[in-house]
């Protein structure tokens, strides 16, 4: 009896020995699985945090000019880090095209083609456009000659015509080319500004069918008669972006076929001769924009439109 009292004691005090320690093992033990889970996932966060911190923003424009433009497409504009506009020169027409998701087109009224006072956006770039230029060109014909139509803002300078080609700019900020009141404007749009200047030098993805046969009379009066000289004009894909074309000697089928070449579904001529046709990309700085020359040989425009211009011109300015 004294044997078996004896056995059954030293049983007793094991079990509680082994209880002590398990309770001990699970207050103090963390399972394997979940110590190395836990550790990664706090570096990780911590190195994500310093990833975003050190992240570099994104610049809303950045404009440059290809020292060495070419026939196929350079960037020259981002806007908030994605292309906006694309330059090349074919055949002696330099093109820039322009992305409407990214951009919006302004029709600006000069001192004396419409006058100073009354527009939204008169003869020079406004401080509201400064800091998101990407490009200015020439306008159209001075408001004095037959065959133009001028509104902005609900401001008319030349009443519009049927019949015309015309670049309407919608209170939506998009832009389209085409006759005035047989395409456009579009049903249901509200316009902004129109400007109108002759026939539509493309259409349907062909030239007019005169642009080798009626030079001078349908295409404009030029300096001593001569055929091929400096001309512009603004087209629109089928895809919806801005087309701008020009060149210091260039027919009317030279420059219609420079568009169609870039997708012009669309176009109208701009203004011609040298003293007219010009066009600028703006380089941005802290001290603001420095605009660079386009077309090789312009005579430009003084004050490169960052000054009161007499003549209406086009901006191209980042959303």
């Amino acid at each position: 009896m004294r044997r078996g009292a004896l056995v059954g004691l030293v049983l007793l005090l094991a079990a509680g020995v082994y209880g002590l320690l398990a309770r001990h093992s699970d207050t103090h033990a963390t399972p394997a699985a979940t110590r190395p889970s836990t550790v990664k996932h706090g570096v990780a966060a911590k190195r994500t945090a310093a990833h975003v911190s050190r992240a570099p923003a994104v610049a809303p424009l950045v404009v440059t000019a290809p020292a060495h433009p070419s026939t196929g497409w350079i960037v020259v504009a981002r806007v908030r880090g994605q292309p906006a506009a694309w330059l090349a020169q074919r055949s002696g027409v330099t093109l820039i095209r322009f992305d409407q998701a990214l951009m919006h087109l302004t029709l600006h009224a000069g001192s004396i083609d419409g006058g100073a006072s009354g527009w939204t956006y008169g003869d020079q770039i406004t401080p509201r456009e400064i800091h998101l230029l990407i490009a200015a060109v020439n306008g159209g014909f001075k408001l004095t000659y037959s065959g133009v139509g001028f509104t902005s803002g609900g401001h008319v300078a030349v009443p519009l015509k049927a019949g015309l080609a015309s670049i309407v700019t919608y209170t939506n900020g998009t832009t389209d080319v085409g006759t005035w009141r047989a395409g456009v404007p579009s049903a249901g749009k509200k316009v902004f500004s129109v400007l109108q200047n002759q026939r539509l030098l493309v259409d349907r993805g062909v030239a007019a069918a005169n642009v080798s046969s009626c030079i001078i009379a349908c295409w404009g009066a030029t300096i001593g008669g001569q055929t091929a000289v400096a001309r512009s004009a603004l087209g629109i894909t089928a895809g919806g972006q801005l087309v701008w074309a020009a060149g210091e000697q260039l027919l009317p089928a030279d420059l219609a076929a420079g568009l169609i070449g870039a997708g012009a579904v669309r176009a109208i001529e701009l203004d011609i001769n040298p003293d007219w046709v010009a066009g600028y990309l703006y380089l941005h700085h802290r001290g603001g924009p420095s605009p660079a020359p386009v077309l090789p040989g312009q005579l430009g425009i003084a004050g490169k439109l960052l000054e009161p211009y007499s003549r209406d011109f086009l901006a191209f300015v980042a959303n």
